[in-house]
């Protein structure tokens, strides 16, 4: 029977506690957020969709095709040029996606020849370019510089690391002044995704690598996603005019893929305006990130030490950490759940995304029904 195989996986999931359904969320949900991605607390704020609303008033419900045709707007390219400029990069190039951004920067800058060395806590959108990419790929320890060394000297051509900033499990940060270092004894290029950096790290926001004292070398590339504290939808690439100007001729999720709705760009400027006007907003999301940390440990539960907006906290097994985020949202509070696939090291986990707009009263609240509810 055609697609037989699919029950056979269905039944394997199930045994295994690793079955994933949707869950549509209503617009006025009453559960206290601490799942989503939307870090500094924007993507109801009202300049941010009112922006989106005008835009969409004056460009269309769409961008109605691919960047080189009709999808670019004078909007995209007021975006793309605040962006770079906000990050401190020469040049910046807007996606439809950060997942669609990653693909290009991976495939674009690895052609046939190039090895790519890719951190083993990778997020699966750097992981499928490195599979989509012509290069060779040499997947390294977690946050190992020197394992990211031993790795460049066997190879005598071009090469390039490829990094999560801060890896979105445990919200931990890549020790990206030390992997610049390493790359630059053999000449390697580094591309880093900054989806949960920007917004959160560096002055003002500005991200990781210009907290490394990284933005605008001619050797680093970054990609940031405008869905997270930026609270619109799409994603970027940043870098040296060259490289973006590649992309644009090289890159396939840009050349073939439908421009990012007006809308979202729209809402995205408004968000990045609004961050330069308020940048406390980043420092406030670490504030609650580390007291977040502290009232968990305090509690006794093993949280991971965050280094920007993202808290992990340990779950017994796939079924404990199910069951842990339905009491949760039974109690009112959404919560993040990780488990295999999803994590690398096998180990289940509650997801915590530590929002800056969170006042303390809500930071208790969720320990408390957090604690109450462990299994």
């Amino acid at each position: 029977m055609a697609f037989g195989w699919i029950d056979e996986q269905a039944d394997a999931r199930r045994r295994a506690g690793l079955v994933r359904t949707l869950r549509p969320r209503p617009a006025d949900s009453p559960l206290l957020d601490l799942a989503s991605n939307d870090y500094l607390g924007l993507a109801r704020h009202p300049e941010v969709t009112g922006a989106a609303a005008a835009a969409a008033r004056a460009w269309g419900g769409g961008s109605t095709g691919s960047r080189l045709v009709t999808g670019t707007t004078e909007l995209h390219t007021e975006l793309e040029r605040e962006l770079a400029e906000f990050c401190g990069f020469e040049a910046a190039l807007v996606f439809s996606s950060g997942y669609a951004a990653n693909l290009a920067a991976v495939t674009a800058l690895a052609p046939h020849g190039t090895l790519v060395v890719s951190d083993a806590g990778n997020h699966a959108s750097l992981i499928d370019g490195c599979r989509l990419a012509r290069g060779s790929t040499q997947v390294v320890p977690h946050a190992d510089p020197e394992a990211v060394r031993k790795a460049l000297a066997t190879h005598e051509g071009p090469a390039v690391l490829v990094s999560d900033t801060v890896f979105s499990v445990d919200g931990d940060a890549a020790p990206l002044g030390e992997f610049a270092a390493v790359c630059r004894e053999r000449g390697a290029g580094l591309v880093v995704d900054d989806a949960h950096g920007l917004g959160v790290l560096g002055p003002g926001g500005r991200g990781a690598a210009r907290a490394a004292g990284l933005a605008g070398a001619a050797d680093v590339v970054v990609t940031v996603t405008l869905s997270k504290s930026l609270g619109s939808q799409g994603g970027a690439v940043l870098g040296p005019a060259r490289v973006v100007d590649h992309l644009v001729n090289a890159a396939r999720t840009f050349i073939f893929d439908t421009g990012l709705a007006p809308a979202a760009a729209g809402a995205a400027l408004a968000a990045l305006r609004l961050l330069r006007r308020e940048p406390g907003r980043a420092a406030r999301a670490r504030e609650v990130a580390a007291e977040l940390h502290a009232r968990l440990t305090a509690a006794g539960l093993e949280a991971v030490r965050p280094d920007a907006a993202v808290v992990s906290v340990r779950a017994p097994s796939p079924e404990g950490a199910v069951r842990w985020a339905a009491d949760c949202r039974a109690a009112g509070l959404a919560v993040g759940c990780f488990r295999p696939p999803s994590v690398p090291d096998g180990v289940s986990r509650l997801r915590l995304t530590a929002r800056g707009d969170l006042s303390g009263d809500q930071i208790e609240r969720a320990v408390r029904v957090i604690g109450e509810t462990r299994p």
